[in-house]
């Protein structure tokens, strides 16, 4: 049965593990909510090709960084957002 999840960054040196392991649950058909707060990511050539897959399978990118929001695309959060957001979700996975 398919699941919504919000996977939460706030541990810049898992932002990695974040991403990937949102990955892993847009290939099991979840709905994915992928959050990094508080840090502006690390971009790199790997990062940016599983951020492409995201939004390729329609995953969705919030942030509540304005230079992720503005260099990268995501989803512009504030932290209220963020706390609503997660609470329609069925499992929420922090990083």
């Amino acid at each position: 049965m398919s699941k919504k999840v919000a996977v939460l960054i706030k541990d810049k040196e898992r932002q990695y593990e974040g991403l990937r392991t949102s990955l892993g649950l847009l290939l099991e058909f979840h709905t994915v909510s992928m959050f990094v707060l508080d840090h502006e990511i690390e971009m790199t050539e790997e990062y940016q090709d599983n951020m492409m897959f995201i939004d390729e399978m329609e995953g969705s990118r919030y942030s509540n960084v304005f230079s992720n929001v503005e260099k990268y695309d995501f989803k512009a959060v504030t932290p209220a957002e963020v706390a609503q957001m997660i609470t329609e979700n069925d499992l929420v996975i922090p990083y």
